[in-house]
């Protein structure tokens, strides 16, 4: 292994680098792999950036041919000007290698999880305080339930009012070709009003209040969130649930078994406008009709579904509504992940109930 001694001039600046270079790479030419090159900055009191470039330059030289470069008696004024101007090169990052598919599964699984975890944290959370407040008046906002009740019920009455009419009038409407051929014209009331009390009324009005309601909530709290008005509380020691879910839950729980009691009834005046203009059904049979055909279980069975339906939406419009992150864009991101994700649950607690409800039959 060879030492080659190179000493740098007075001054490396612009108007000399390029001869200045040219020595350097003239002085190691000789040079192998291995070798040491020493540079003696002793002499050198004027640099600038092109000076630097140009030691930079050869830096690179001398790596690309293996050879060990030192720098000597470089002053602290040359260490600062060469610090200020340095430059490196980016690095090319090199791509992790792909996980696999048992990888990525677990992944999934891994967050999964804890997105159930959170779920069940939050859930047990608001029913906690929901009892709690229930029989203590100081946790609970005085006409906050009631101004709850107005906005998430009677401002929805209108369109749930014409949705479920709509349904009722065109399922009579449907039934009634098919049954008008086998003269069971009157079964059109047994059809439209199983089908409503049972069935569309509590998932139609439920679908309505989670695009309506739940968008509302999940955007008030996720707006909350983004601009730490939930972090005030918390300073000035306020719990959120009890101060803000606990009310928009007790609203749920009121309003949307009364929504879906609206439906029902809307849902058959609409089967029943069929009935009487186009089957020739009389208004007093059809009514008996419907009367005879409903039983208590056709009762639970939407009151049952409606308080669920209410839990879900709530709890759904919460749980995003907490996630949110990121301003104003992140707002409307978990307020349709919210709306999204209240109408799937409650379309899957719907089928669970209506499983549930089919095999313990016989015990009514």
């Amino acid at each position: 292994m060879s030492e080659y001694h190179l000493l740098l001039p007075e001054q490396l600046t612009l108007s000399n680098v390029a001869e200045e270079y040219a020595l350097l790479r003239q002085d190691i030419r000789k040079a192998r792999n291995g070798d040491t090159i020493i540079l003696d900055c002793g002499r050198l009191h004027l640099l600038d950036s092109a000076g630097v470039a140009m030691l930079d330059q050869f830096n690179s030289l001398c790596q690309q041919r293996e050879l060990r470069l030192i720098e000597e008696h470089c002053s602290a004024d040359i260490g600062k000007i060469k610090e200020l101007f340095h430059f490196s090169a980016p690095t090319s990052k090199k791509h992790a290698p792909r996980p696999s598919f048992f990888e990525r599964l677990g992944q999934r699984g891994y967050a999964l999880l804890g997105h159930l975890s959170e779920g069940l944290f939050l859930i047990s959370n608001i029913f906690y305080w929901a009892i709690v407040s229930f029989f203590n008046k100081r946790l609970r906002r005085q006409g906050e339930v009631i101004r709850q009740s107005l906005q998430i019920g009677l401002n929805a009455l209108p369109i749930i009012g014409l949705i479920a009419f709509l349904i009722g009038f065109i399922l009579a409407l449907q039934s009634a070709v098919q049954l008008r051929q086998f003269g069971a014209n009157i079964y059109v009331a047994d059809l439209v009003a199983v089908a409503m009390v049972s069935e569309m009324g509590p998932l139609i009005t439920a679908i309505m209040v989670a695009g309506r309601s739940g968008s509302s909530i999940a955007a008030e709290i996720a707006t909350m969130k983004v601009s730490e008005e939930l972090d005030a509380l918390q300073v000035m020691g306020i719990d959120p649930l009890p101060y803000l879910m606990v009310p928009k839950f007790y609203a749920l729980l009121l309003t949307l078994p009364l929504l879906t009691v609206l439906a029902n009834v809307i849902g058959i005046l609409g089967g029943m406008i069929i009935g009487v203009t186009y089957l020739n059904i009389e208004i007093i049979p059809f009514y008996h009709e419907v009367i005879s055909v409903l039983r208590y279980k056709d009762i639970m069975i939407f009151l049952v579904k409606s308080i669920t339906f209410s839990a879900i939406i709530l709890f759904t419009a919460a749980y995003f509504g907490l996630k949110a992150e990121g301003g104003a864009e992140g707002v409307g991101r978990v307020t349709t992940s919210a709306v999204v994700a209240s109408i799937f649950w409650v379309i899957v607690a719907d089928s669970i109930l209506g499983l549930i409800f089919y095999f313990v039959e016989p015990v009514f």
